[in-house]
């Protein structure tokens, strides 16, 4: 049997969950459970394909979330395994962009999306498809529990042995339409796809010949390619799609209502750390926070340090609308948690005012800020805990816990961590102008210059 890479997708941004999911931190990097769901994709590949045997296609702005998350993981990913879109195009772009780094190889390829719940047992049943992926597109099916207006069907056709042929496609048909579907044997399309290079690319030609040609040179220029996703652009255009049913456990988190279905309850139905009193079927989600819910039913409460969403269960798809609302009136509420994430470590905004803004900087150990000044901000820094090497101007010097500095505007500064244990800073900024793009770097070690 040949190998089997892995590809993992990691390029979404998770609207339906917002507050928890921004565009700077979608769901698949979050930690809903001990790991995230990048990290548990990766973890899975890893059984199946070594940690060698793995590309991840992202948005280039994840590109640190990316490698942070899979150095937690104590792997590395190469920069010839980090593929970086500048644009998002859907899934075919992306999948044909990592096909191409295999395409001699004479691996099989196997296609993971990172921000869906899978049972590890995933793995076995890829590599028992691996024979019928030879000559076929191969989709993973799973098995309806309700009628799910937000999925693709799959209708299964003639048996192949170990799977079935695809005799047709329907994407996000209506409740009532899903519910047909479902009695005639549909399954949901899981988004897991297996094939060859061979396969693949001989159907990319003859069905979509111009993001074939695009990619045949290499790396395209990616904002002129189409948005198509590998469902449209080719599984229901080609007649050589197979489906296999799934029994791994599975789950795409697409919503709050899904994230509910997989959270423990009380006998009233509640999910989430509250007080429930008369109330029924909510789910809520506040960290750190006492909560009580009181007569409310079928309620979704999601709580986080800069956002609050309370919306009817029923309604969680509507979480969307309400993120391209804020989107148009150009409010960074979408973009940015409260705690920013960056390639040497995080920053918490704590409270900021007309002329003031107050920060918890974290430097992981051996991580150091960019060599960099600001042209309107002056800054205080104060050392929590940790050791701090600093440079101010021409002046180095090492700074231990409750002692400070100062950083005026105009002169060149960096921080950094030379300890081993993670550093944490008060930084209380003070000027006429506190936007983060008030920062001209001069050296840089992540390749922001």
């Amino acid at each position: 049997m040949s190998p089997i890479h892995s590809i993992i997708l990691a390029g979404g941004i998770g609207t339906r969950l917002w507050p928890l999911s921004r565009k700077l931190y979608p769901k698949q990097f979050l930690r809903l459970r001990s790991r995230s769901l990048f990290q548990m994709a990766w973890e899975r590949a890893r059984l199946l394909s070594g940690k060698d045997g793995i590309t991840v296609v992202a948005n280039a702005v994840h590109r640190y979330l990316v490698k942070n998350q899979v150095e937690e993981l104590g792997d590395t990913l190469g920069e010839d395994r980090l593929l970086l879109e500048p644009a998002g195009r859907n899934t075919l772009p992306a999948i044909t962009w990592a096909m191409e780094g295999i395409r001699g190889s004479g691996e099989t390829a196997v296609v993971f999306p990172s921000d869906h719940l899978l049972d590890a047992s995933v793995v076995e049943e890829v590599r028992a498809a691996a024979g019928l992926a030879r000559d076929r597109l191969v989709t993973f099916g799973v098995k309806p529990t309700r009628p799910h207006p937000g999925y693709g069907y799959i209708r299964p056709g003639e048996d192949l042995g170990g799977g079935y042929r695809a005799a047709g496609f329907r994407e996000k048909p209506d409740e009532a339409t899903a519910a047909r579907l479902i009695s005639e044997g549909c399954l949901w399309n899981s988004g897991i796809f297996l094939f060859s290079p061979w396969t693949f690319f001989t159907e990319l030609g003859k069905y979509q010949p111009g993001i074939a040609a695009a990619f045949a040179g290499g790396k395209p220029d990616y904002a002129g390619l189409p948005s198509l996703s590998m469902d449209y652009g080719l599984l229901e255009r080609s007649d050589r799609v197979a489906v296999v049913p799934l029994r791994a456990a599975w789950d795409d988190l697409g919503d709050f209502g899904a994230l509910y279905s997989q959270e423990p309850h009380d006998s009233a139905g509640n999910a989430g750390e509250a007080e429930f009193i008369d109330a029924h079927g909510n789910y809520v989600h506040a960290e750190g926070k006492h909560v009580g819910v009181i007569g409310a039913d079928d309620l979704v409460i999601v709580d986080t340090p800069d956002a609050l969403l309370v919306c009817g269960r029923g309604e969680t798809a509507r979480v969307r609308d309400l993120v391209e609302w804020y989107d148009g009136r150009h409010d960074p509420i979408t973009q940015y948690h409260v705690q920013v994430h960056r390639p040497w470590g995080s920053y918490t905004v704590l409270e900021e005012g007309q002329s003031y803004k107050i920060k918890r900087v974290s430097v992981s150990p051996g991580k150091r800020l960019s060599l960099q000044l600001h042209r309107h901000r002056s800054e205080h820094w104060i050392v929590v805990s940790g050791t701090a090497g600093i440079q101010l101007g021409e002046e180095r010097f090492v700074l231990a816990p409750n002692e400070s500095t100062f950083v005026r505007a105009g002169v060149r500064h960096r921080l950094g961590n030379p300890g081993q244990v993670r550093l944490e800073v008060i930084e209380v900024q003070s000027g006429d102008y506190l936007g983060e793009d008030d920062i001209v770097r001069f050296d840089d070690e992540y390749g922001r210059e």
